[in-house]
């Protein structure tokens, strides 16, 4: 069963135009992990600031076999060399399944 996992984002207003750019830099980079099924950045259209990085993935185990890659790891690596500086957000993780679909 399709696993969905939600990393909710909360970005200063002023930062989003560069989350959109790293996340755009890195695009394709899970593609290829086993189990993986998909990924959408989504962007606020109003005064919100959570933005939410949308994961879909073939079970719980495909997701934390790419959590516990070196390709998770290097995507999500301190600053450091030619490694962007950290940002200044916070993350939620939520998880779901589908309940409905048509």
């Amino acid at each position: 069963m399709t696993v969905i996992k939600i990393n909710a984002l909360t970005v200063p207003a002023e930062m989003g135009e560069e989350v959109a750019k790293r996340f755009a830099a890195r695009a394709g980079a899970v593609d290829g992990q086993e189990g993986f099924e998909g990924f959408e950045l989504l962007q606020p259209t109003d005064e919100r600031t959570t933005w939410l990085v949308v994961t879909r993935w073939r079970d719980e185990a495909s997701f934390e076999a790419w959590r516990s890659s070196s390709a998770f790891a290097h995507g999500h690596r301190p600053a450091g060399g030619d490694a962007p500086a950290p940002m200044p957000i916070q993350a939620e993780l939520w998880s779901y399944t589908v309940a409905v679909a048509s």
